[in-house]
């Protein structure tokens, strides 16, 4: 099998459809060319792998060679780099929605990095996790993304100093504040807005003595899909500049990549199931791969994946794309203007780029039988 490009399949496609196909190098050229960015504007970050986006080994032992560390949600991931070899001080739980038994089987598995967003968080931590460090997650008055979180997350800024003061007076150790502004976000501004209230909070902590180690601003780095997105440079330019005009040189940046790192190393390969014309006269595209089966990121039509087909030389028109479930809430598009060969048929394989992300790790379970999506890797044995 030979290494993919942007555009090319690989040498023989591999008889199961559909399946992800995941390039763990490309992640390593990603990681690199974002710590250059980072370093080009000014300032090292520790970056910190949203292990969510693309939880496969591979990735993971790429970016441990790289000295990563990992954003952890559940206890789930916490397992996989446990026993992929990852130390216990590159893992950090960044999931502020979890339970007293998870909070204590993380700290069984070695985990002493927690966020949390409210005080009873803070109190089963101060518990069940003694002496961890901690990092409080706000809601930053940032302008949407695409993909919003709304406020599912987040304290409210004026509480953060209150709560971290308290979590020195549970004698846990605290890290400083931590912000997200949303996945997907197209909007540089949007780190220097959140960067700004983070140092406000900083400053508020050194009245109260006490000292910040770090400012978490979060992931939510974008690539491009059919829109065009900023570039890391433009993004680092912004954030690293915002933080070396309002916090100390003592304090360290923190981000948190999770699309940014491997959406472009994965290629969707999948295949056209039917083609119809609806009684309104539009077109319908039928894949073998649905919201349900790796392509949850269409809901509401957040994300616009490319498509390429063996057909492209062909004229193109648009259509409404759709999975093969029997759900009518399984289409992909149907506002999104998508452009498909008039000549495409039933059997012809599809593309569907940058699906690094989002994709194997939305599947469902089994979802009208359909399983979830396959992830082969290159390289893997």
């Amino acid at each position: 099998m030979k290494k993919i490009g942007t555009y090319s399949s690989v040498a023989s496609p591999l008889p199961d459809s559909p399946y992800l196909l995941i390039d763990p190098e490309q992640v390593r050229e990603n990681y690199r060319n974002l710590d250059t960015a980072l370093l080009r504007a000014g300032r090292r970050a520790r970056i910190r792998f949203a292990v969510k986006a693309s939880p496969v080994p591979e990735i993971v032992r790429v970016l441990e060679t790289e000295g990563a560390e990992f954003d952890v949600a559940s206890i789930g991931e916490i397992r996989m780099c446990r026993e992929l070899g990852v130390d216990d001080e590159r893992l950090y739980y960044g999931n502020p929605i979890k339970k007293a038994a998870d909070i204590a089987a993380a700290h069984e598995l070695g985990v002493r990095r927690f966020a949390f967003d409210t005080e009873d968080d803070l109190s089963r931590i101060a518990e069940y996790a003694p002496g961890a460090q901690v990092e409080c997650r706000f809601l930053a008055a940032v302008p949407e993304s695409r993909t919003p979180f709304g406020t599912k997350f987040g304290c409210s800024p004026d509480e953060v100093t209150r709560l971290l003061v308290r979590a020195l007076d549970l004698d846990l150790t605290v890290a400083g504040p931590y912000f997200h502004v949303g996945s997907q976000q197209l909007d540089p501004a949007a780190w220097r807005i959140g960067i700004e209230q983070a140092a406000d909070i900083v400053k508020s902590l050194a009245g109260e003595g006490v000292p910040v180690a770090s400012v978490n601003i979060g992931g939510g780095l974008p690539v491009s899909y059919i829109d065009s997105a900023p570039s890391l440079d433009e993004i680092a330019e912004v954030a690293v500049g915002a933080a070396m005009e309002w916090l100390p040189d003592t304090v360290d940046l923190v981000v948190e990549p999770g699309r940014a790192l491997v959406a472009t190393a994965g290629v969707v390969h999948a295949e056209v199931v039917g083609v119809r014309i609806a009684p309104d006269g539009r077109r319908w595209v039928y894949l073998d791969i649905g919201r349900y089966n790796g392509m949850a990121e269409t809901e509401n039509e957040y994300i616009a994946y490319r498509f390429v087909t063996d057909r492209d030389d062909d004229p193109r028109e648009e259509a409404v794309v759709a999975g093969p479930t029997c759900d009518g809430d399984d289409v992909l598009y149907q506002r999104t203007r998508v452009l498909l060969p008039t000549t495409l048929r039933a059997g012809d394989r599809v593309r569907i780029l940058d699906t690094g992300a989002y994709t194997a790790s939305y599947s469902s379970v089994s979802f009208n039988g359909f399983p979830p999506l396959t992830v082969h890797v290159l390289g893997a044995e």
